[in-house]
């Protein structure tokens, strides 16, 4: 039951970070680097960030280098609400905000414990 759970954990959080990550690579670009600059982040980091989205969110998935991967995001999410969701006279920016510090401590959970039974971290220390 718990090599489910850790399996499921990871999914909800790597689920997350793909479909932004996925999200952005559209129709999203041009208005999330129009955001990013907005908030005083140069826009020509957003190939940055959705390879992190995007590379670290399969990677946690998959339970490949997950304590990497989920130390990153931990971060990534951190940065995140620092610098995006900071207005909390809006409610929904601090539900933001709340969201990606629930998000951070969830990953720092994997990267205390790792990514569990059903992970390619684990098929790799079988062999």
């Amino acid at each position: 039951m718990n090599n489910l759970v850790d399996l499921l954990a990871r999914a909800l959080m790597a689920l997350i970070f793909i479909v932004a990550g996925v999200g952005k690579l559209g129709a999203g670009y041009a208005g999330t680097q129009g955001y990013m600059e907005a908030m005083g982040v140069p826009g020509f980091l957003l190939p940055l960030v959705i390879l992190t989205e995007l590379g670290g969110g399969l990677a946690l998935l998959a339970g490949f280098q997950a304590r990497i991967a989920a130390f990153l995001l931990a971060g990534f999410s951190l940065a995140s609400a620092l610098i995006f969701h900071t207005n909390f006279a809006e409610q929904v920016q601090s539900i933001m905000f709340m969201k990606n510090l629930a998000m951070a401590g969830g990953l720092l959970m994997v990267t205390l414990h790792g990514a569990g039974a059903f992970s390619l971290d684990a098929m790799r220390s079988r062999k």
